[in-house]
């Protein structure tokens, strides 16, 4: 079974600085029919004004994955990522993948690092297999050669083929389609496959979607990606 929602059906906030769409219930906007898929709480597409961000606030037992598509992000925690000395610089670009582990508790504070744009990205938040755990922080690129045509694991509870580790029991990958590109993944009938459609076109298992969209597969074996236009898609394996 497939379930398809509609970028246009997504909530959405703007603030001036901040130009946000919510695909799941997120601060004001709440629809008891959207909180989320399986253990995935939260898809926020962000547009974040050049000299704006969030100020410093906390999280605690979330596994936080921050994805960039265009601009850049400057990220600082109570970890001493971003600060001098920091095992992080703390500036995320299109490409990099960071994974923060809120556990028992951090602070941060993201930050439109380009002077010239806006700094485009999503924003995602996964329960975490366990509460309580240590905060964590990681980053790794994928450039964009490695998800031309065929789908790359970005995010692993096992950091498997370089992705980044989370303590949540699921995967995530990414893809770049156009064209006669096409990728085939097959889906296990008993877990949740969420595809959201970060831009461009795409057809998934024969539906058309556009930037914003996303589909839900449910009891469904095998994933097909094709007929992209300039498409960047994130493909969700989740727990029910």
């Amino acid at each position: 079974m497939m379930t398809l929602r509609p970028s246009a059906d997504r909530g959405h906030a703007h603030h001036g600085w901040l130009d946000s769409f919510h695909s799941f219930s997120f601060a004001d906007y709440h629809d008891p029919a959207h909180m989320g898929v399986g253990n995935l709480r939260v898809i926020n597409e962000d547009r974040i004004a050049a000299g704006t961000g969030f100020g410093t606030h906390g999280h605690r037992d979330m596994e936080i994955v921050t994805y960039v598509l265009e601009g850049a992000l400057a990220h600082k925690d109570s970890l001493g990522n971003g600060m001098a000395g920091g095992a992080h610089a703390g500036v995320i670009l299109p490409g990099d993948v960071q994974r923060m582990s809120a556990g028992t508790g951090v602070r941060h504070s993201e930050f439109n690092h380009s002077s010239d744009g806006a700094t485009h990205l999503l924003q995602i938040w996964i329960l975490p297999q366990r509460t309580g755990i240590a905060p964590g922080y990681e980053q790794k690129h994928f450039d964009d050669a490695a998800k031309r045509g065929r789908l790359c694991l970005i995010a692993t509870p096992d950091g498997r083929e370089g992705s980044v580790t989370i303590h949540a029991d699921a995967t995530l990958h990414a893809g770049l389609f156009d064209g006669s590109e096409r990728a085939d993944l097959a889906l296990d009938a008993r877990r949740i496959a969420y595809v959201h459609l970060a831009r461009g076109r795409l057809r998934v298992n024969g539906q058309a979607l556009r930037a914003g969209d996303a589909l839900r597969l449910d009891d469904e074996s095998q994933l097909v990606l094709e007929g992209g236009e300039d498409a960047e898609v994130l493909v969700f394996d989740l727990a029910p």
